[in-house]
């Protein structure tokens, strides 16, 4: 007499199609993660500079990646997100700014940093004559 075949146990089975779709989930939830990364990020920074001498503010439009000449300022966006929350929208940038002024060979950057709209102050801009603030990212 031969002994029967033993089929897979139908707990194995449920196990396994479990992992499948375990598997499935997280690989569609890492695309879609990436692509609302995507489009988060920005072509174009906004930012207002305050002239501290003649309290006039004046707004500039800046393409990711391009240097923009603004008075005595060269400044440069690298990157900016907006924030994925719509009750308080956070937008952060990545800017250099040089002072042409400044002539001294040791300072290149008079900032060089990410900046965030709510909060201009978490890394300061500090320029005896102008202030920077992000306004927008598009």
């Amino acid at each position: 007499m031969t002994k029967p075949i033993k089929n897979i146990q139908p707990g194995k089975i449920s196990f396994i199609v479990f992992l499948l779709i375990i598997f499935f989930l997280i690989n569609h939830s890492l695309l879609n993660s990436s692509e609302n990364s995507n489009f988060l990020e920005g072509d174009f920074v906004e930012i207002k500079i305050l002239d501290k001498v003649s309290s006039k503010n004046s707004l500039l439009k800046i393409k990711i990646g391009e240097e923009k000449t603004f008075k005595n300022l060269i400044i440069k966006s690298l990157r900016c997100k907006n924030s994925k929350f719509d009750d308080s929208p956070e937008i952060t940038a990545y800017l250099q700014v040089k002072d042409i002024t400044n002539k001294k060979n040791d300072e290149v950057y008079v900032f060089n940093g990410w900046t965030f709209s709510s909060g201009p102050t978490i890394e300061t801009f500090d320029h005896p004559v102008y202030d920077i603030w992000l306004t927008n990212c598009y």
